[in-house]
């Protein structure tokens, strides 16, 4: 069954304090600049503040080279006033880097962390890099959680961080007995989150919840993903289901199509009661605020 949720539009509170309140709450995408200069973040995090809880910044998506999203996520946090949540990925650091890392992101006050595998680097804009990949994901959020008690993988620390986190998942996988084993692993392990591939329809997330008869064991926010064309969309069904109405809608109408099925399964899906969805908009943020639409959080 799905679990009433507040359908207040305000903006208050941490994105913890609102999933455990049961609030509605949007989280989308922002990619760090190719450089060092934030300004077009900036404008980015402007424009998203009155229609998101939070944003997500990507690490080196696709293994290509991008302004660090720690650095990123402080930068929003502290001159923008939006809350975010870093990626950091299993790619690029041994065990001792990534506890750093992650330590010097909570003194940094970047207190959420969407733990990945990461892309290898042969994708990316540096495929000579060596893939570090000294431990997998489950490994990674255990880290974090370790941290969260005082605990490294070697010393006791001195203080405790304070991390709320955040593990892929999909739900539209093709066992979905496989993907909750996947995911009671994450959370054993100690997520406090999920955000999940793309979904198209409703009746995909009811399947999904379906293989929880007692009720999911976390807040789960639905990715949506605006297709712009049918051929984008034909290219995604290879791996996920897309409704053949929606394929059609594109042929015909092209990215509007893409981008009104996108805002009217927001209002579905809130309607149905998740806790929330998280936007792929794939670096065209501006199309944002008409997806969201009338579940806009103003403040």
């Amino acid at each position: 069954m799905p679990v009433n949720h507040d359908a207040s539009p305000d903006v208050t509170g941490t994105l913890k304090e609102r999933l455990d309140s049961g609030s509605f709450t949007i989280t989308a995408e922002i990619e760090p600049p190719r450089g060092s200069n934030p300004k077009h973040a900036y404008e980015q995090a402007v424009a998203l503040k009155p229609f998101v809880n939070a944003v997500n910044i990507t690490d080196a998506p696709m293994a290509n080279l991008r302004m660090s999203s720690i650095a990123l996520a402080h930068l929003l946090q502290t001159n923008c006033d939006l809350e975010a949540i870093f990626h950091f990925t299993c790619r690029d650091r041994n065990v001792i880097a990534l506890q750093a890392d992650l330590l010097g992101a909570a003194g940094l006050g970047a207190n959420n962390v969407l733990m990945l595998t990461g892309d290898p680097p042969t994708r990316g804009d540096h495929p000579e890099a060596q893939g570090v990949f000294e431990v997998d994901v489950v490994k990674l959020i255990s880290m974090a959680r370790n941290l969260n008690h005082g605990k490294s993988l070697g010393k006791d620390l001195e203080d405790k961080t304070n991390f709320t986190v955040v593990a892929a998942s999909n739900p539209t996988a093709i066992d979905l007995e496989v993907e909750k084993s996947k995911i009671y692993a994450k959370l054993e392990a100690g997520t406090n989150l999920f955000q999940t591939q793309p979904v198209f329809s409703v009746e995909d997330v009811v399947r999904f919840q379906a293989t929880f008869p007692d009720g999911l064991p976390a807040p789960f926010l639905y990715g949506i993903l605006p297709l712009r064309s049918a051929k984008m969309a034909r290219n995604m069904a290879k791996w996920c289901n897309v409704p053949d109405s929606l394929i059609d809608a594109l042929e015909a109408n092209g990215m509007q199509a893409g981008i009104d099925h996108a805002k009217n399964l927001i209002q579905d899906l809130k309607a149905y009661g998740v806790a929330g969805v998280h936007i792929y908009p794939l670096g065209k943020t501006e199309i944002i605020p008409e997806i969201v639409g009338d579940v806009a959080i103003a403040a």
